[in-house]
């Protein structure tokens, strides 16, 4: 069976535009987490976010996109996707070749036009040129026409799973002979539908999250996208690899709509079935990318969940405390993250932790440490349950 490498890496976040700077401000523990200030919502100007800085208009201009019925989040993918098969120096004919699989991931889609599908769903005459874009599948279906795409295009939603997912799907694909590469990832942009149903739940924190701390008070809402290409690795000859994607594991502990089991049932066999897949035991681990949203549920469960299944954790963060929760973008983003930190030897410093959590007592790094990484993990647990890890590998 063959390998399965990661080649390529694109992403725009809170922290940059591009791989190079999210890697500097992740080293310099710099927090892109700040007031909502270009989006229109009665929020602007208080609520903590990981907003992007540009303009939707902005984005445009920079891409050359003037096809009706583009949304924001169809731009941050098209700039992530742009990059990574820049980055893995694929032709136009690999790209668009019967043997290249696209799996994007997103939660809003185009529903980040909320007052437009609000106005649309009202209408009596002909809708407006964002119809086609409301669906999830709007942004899949975007780069696909884009870039001329002919092999397998999917779309997974699964809440904050939903681009780790795409990671595994397009790796499983490879796998079994569906594909011979897969670019995979995730995007989301702020949207009043996302940020007015967190708030609803009431895990929405007033001030800049703290990921496993006791005083947390909730998370952020951040936007952004990744996309990372798969190849395998007969096809990859001389040219760049960041990391092998060695193991992944997904699991459902169907607890509750919007929480974890308190023992972290999801998290641990999501866990252990990526060790499982990657033929590694937990001491193997070097270091965990935490989903670590912030939130009172989940990041106790997730402590004990590493409790239970490590003998004793090994170094962990959340880079949420970095760009806040992406949402159908985070698993993509953190894992690139992970492997950023897997390729140049280091840990970036967990932010705005004080005091742990009583009954753990776990603690995440908080200073840039430099040290070899073989393997690390990266965890991504969605609502309903869907819990995934992935485990990439130095090579």
């Amino acid at each position: 069976m063959s390998r399965i490498f990661v080649t390529g890496v694109g992403i725009i976040s809170a922290l940059g535009d591009t791989a190079g700077a999210n890697r500097s401000s992740l080293i310099e523990g710099k927090c892109g987490i700040s007031t909502l200030g270009l989006f229109p919502s009665k929020f602007s100007g208080h609520l903590p976010c990981g907003e992007i800085k540009s303009t939707t208009q902005l984005l445009k201009e920079r891409l050359n996109s003037a096809e009706p019925g583009v949304t924001r989040t169809m731009l941050l993918a098209l700039h992530a996707f742009k990059d990574s098969i820049k980055d893995s120096a694929l032709s136009p004919e690999q790209v668009s070749s019967y043997e290249t699989a696209l799996v994007g991931a997103t939660t809003v889609g185009g529903m980040c036009l909320t007052d437009e599908l609000y106005h649309d769903a009202n209408k009596v005459e002909d809708g407006s040129v964002f119809l086609s874009s409301y669906e999830c599948s709007s942004v899949a279906l975007f780069l696909q026409a884009r870039y001329n795409i002919k092999g397998i295009v999917n779309t997974i939603n699964t809440a904050c799973s939903s681009s780790a997912n795409a990671i595994m799907y397009g790796a499983r694909l490879i796998r079994h002979g569906f594909a011979r590469r897969a670019i995979v990832g995730g995007v989301d942009s702020m949207a009043k539908f996302t940020i007015n149903g967190f708030n609803a739940l009431h895990i929405l924190s007033p001030e800049i999250c703290t990921p496993f701390d006791k005083n947390r008070k909730g998370l952020n809402l951040g936007e952004g996208a990744a996309f990372l290409v798969l190849e395998k690795e007969e096809d990859i000859q001389t040219r760049k690899v960041y990391a092998e994607l060695t193991g992944y594991g997904n699991s459902n502990d169907a607890f509750h709509p919007s929480s974890i089991s308190e023992q972290g049932d999801g998290p641990f066999l999501a866990m252990e079935k990526a060790l499982a897949s990657a033929k590694l035991s937990a001491n193997d681990i070097t270091y965990i990318n935490a989903h670590g949203t912030g939130t009172e549920n989940n990041d106790e469960s997730e402590s004990r969940a590493m409790i239970r299944l490590f003998d004793e954790p090994p170094p962990f963060t959340s880079t949420k405390s970095n760009i806040g929760h992406t949402l159908g973008a985070a698993g993509a983003i953190e894992s690139a993250f992970t492997i950023f930190s897997i390729a140049n030897e280091e840990i970036y410093p967990g932010l705005h932790f004080r005091e742990p959590i009583e009954s753990t007592g776990l603690k995440p790094v908080q200073q840039y440490v430099k040290m070899p990484i073989k393997h690390a993990m990266s965890n991504s647990f969605g609502f309903g349950g869907n819990c995934t890890s992935l485990i990439f590998s130095k090579t």
